[in-house]
């Protein structure tokens, strides 16, 4: 822990503790073929299972987890942002705790790091139910009309973000799902790679159909609101 790490990867945490150990071992085989320095930050979000207790377990095992734990629940957007400002590695990876991103994907995305500031996971291939599958389409769908955007699966958690333009975002609740626009925002550039998507062996979703519709449809217009509103000069000459 005495070297600062090149890679941060930030897992929230939320009721988790039958994915914490796999996730870990599979992440620190990954990292470790990635050959530099690494850290792995687990926000827990006001977890009632015994998460916590297993994330500090972990630690005794391997110096390079780092434990954030939130008082209460305060969702995903929160933990994102505990992690972003937490990292100190140049690279910063997000992803799921629920083993259904696969850690395997990561050294296929890091080398597009440089020429892109932030590169999203598409999961082409899905394995949800075909309720969650549908859904999440046409929540694409509706989110790339009214934001101009063309990201295929903004809601994949696996991304690979320039620490920088983590650590820059401004970021309210339910703003994960908008990662790519506001990195666009802050004037960087976003690219999409093509991962696998593994289904879910232990516990259950945490974030449902019926309780994320109308919220995520009001963030949507707020974001569109921020993109018609965004300050976006450029000062050509101060003398």
């Amino acid at each position: 822990m005495s070297a600062l790490p090149y890679v941060s990867v930030v897992v929230p945490v939320y009721n988790e503790q039958e994915n914490l150990e796999p996730l870990t071992r599979e992440l620190t085989e990954v990292l470790a073929g990635v050959d530099r320095p690494y850290e792995i930050i687990f926000v827990d979000d006001g977890s009632t299972d015994a998460s916590p207790q297993k994330i500090e377990e972990l630690q005794q095992l391997n110096a390079c987890i780092r434990l954030l734990r939130f008082k209460k629940n305060c969702g995903q957007t929160s933990a994102f942002d505990a992690g972003f400002k937490a990292a100190r590695g140049e690279v910063v990876i997000t992803m799921d705790a629920d083993l259904q991103n696969d850690p395997h994907d990561i050294p296929a995305m890091l080398p597009f790091i440089g020429q892109y500031d932030l590169v999203c996971g598409w999961r082409h291939k899905r394995n949800d139910n075909f309720v969650r599958r549908v859904s999440s389409r046409i929540a694409n769908g509706i989110r790339n009309k009214l934001s101009g955007e063309d990201i295929q699966d903004v809601g994949c958690s696996l991304k690979v973000f320039r620490r920088e333009y983590a650590q820059r975002l401004k970021l309210f609740t339910g703003m994960h799902r908008f990662f790519p626009t506001l990195v666009k925002f802050e004037g960087g550039r976003v690219a999409e790679v093509k991962v696998n998507h593994r289904p879910r062996k232990f516990g259950t979703p945490k974030y449902g159909i019926s309780n994320r519709i109308m919220r995520s449809f009001l963030d949507l217009l707020a974001v569109c609101w921020m993109k018609k509103r965004y300050l976006a000069y450029i000062i050509e000459e101060q003398k």
